[in-house]
């Protein structure tokens, strides 16, 4: 155990409603290192009329926050990327190329659906990522109420090359009764390609390491290595296979 990739953290200070300082910045990181993560991207929000963050934006204050958190003691290797709400301003930043893929690659973006519904032509969206040459990786699919209802209706997104993204603290409850009843189902039947802290705070930190031991209890040390190490590793990479 141990060497995992974080694909999805909101570590950068000020940015979103994540770390407030860069002292927050530095104790979650190293509450995530303890956990086992020696790698961890920074994935703030790009969401029209909440987080109005454009790439620039979030390039300085990842290095406003780099700054002082290279000085720490103990930290993880860091990147950055962001977390796209699928709204038609931030889409329209990402076909414009001007988005913030999984790095160092840059062929990966995480995408951000709403939790009461899919977006209008999600999948027609997404397809058009692919053909920009992004693979939409899809933020906590187990969060999504039409998940809830029928984990059928990502097979559409599935096949078209999407790859879904465990928060692990779902596996323990973090989110509620149905996001865990619909992560466990999700997992049995093989649906994710990595998995993820999605920590904002130091405190989350806990959960993580539950759901992670639950991960583990559930799927085994293969499969579960592969959704924290391989996975991760290969979206990162470019070297997702469809």
């Amino acid at each position: 155990m141990g060497d995992y990739i974080d694909l999805h953290c909101h570590w950068v200070a000020g940015i979103d409603d994540g770390a407030k300082t860069t002292a927050d910045s530095i104790d979650m990181l190293r509450a995530l290192v303890d956990v086992g993560f020696s790698r961890v991207v920074a994935t703030p929000h790009m969401r029209a009329g909440m987080f109005d963050n454009d790439r620039a934006m979030l390039e300085a204050a990842y290095a406003r926050t780099v700054e002082v958190v290279s000085e720490a003691e103990g930290m993880p290797t860091l990147g950055l990327a962001s977390e796209h709400h699928l709204d038609d301003v931030v889409f329209g930043q990402l076909i414009a190329g001007r988005g913030l893929p999984y790095p160092p690659a840059g062929r990966a973006v995480l995408i951000e659906f709403p939790n009461e519904r899919f977006p209008l032509k999600h999948r027609e969206r997404m397809f058009e990522l692919r053909m920009k040459k992004m693979r939409p990786v899809l933020a906590h699919p187990e969060r999504y109420r039409p998940v809830w209802k029928d984990i059928g209706v990502l097979d559409p997104l599935l096949d078209g090359g999407t790859v879904l993204l465990l928060d692990v603290a779902a596996l323990v409850g973090k989110y509620g009764r149905a996001a865990k009843r619909c992560a466990h189902e999700l997992l049995e039947e093989g649906y994710y390609y990595a998995a993820c802290s999605d920590a904002h705070r130091a405190s989350d930190a806990k959960e993580v390491a539950k759901g992670i031991a639950r991960l583990y209890k559930l799927v085994g040390d293969e499969e579960a290595d592969f959704l924290l190490r391989e996975g991760p590793g290969r979206i990162c990479e470019g070297r997702v296979e469809d």
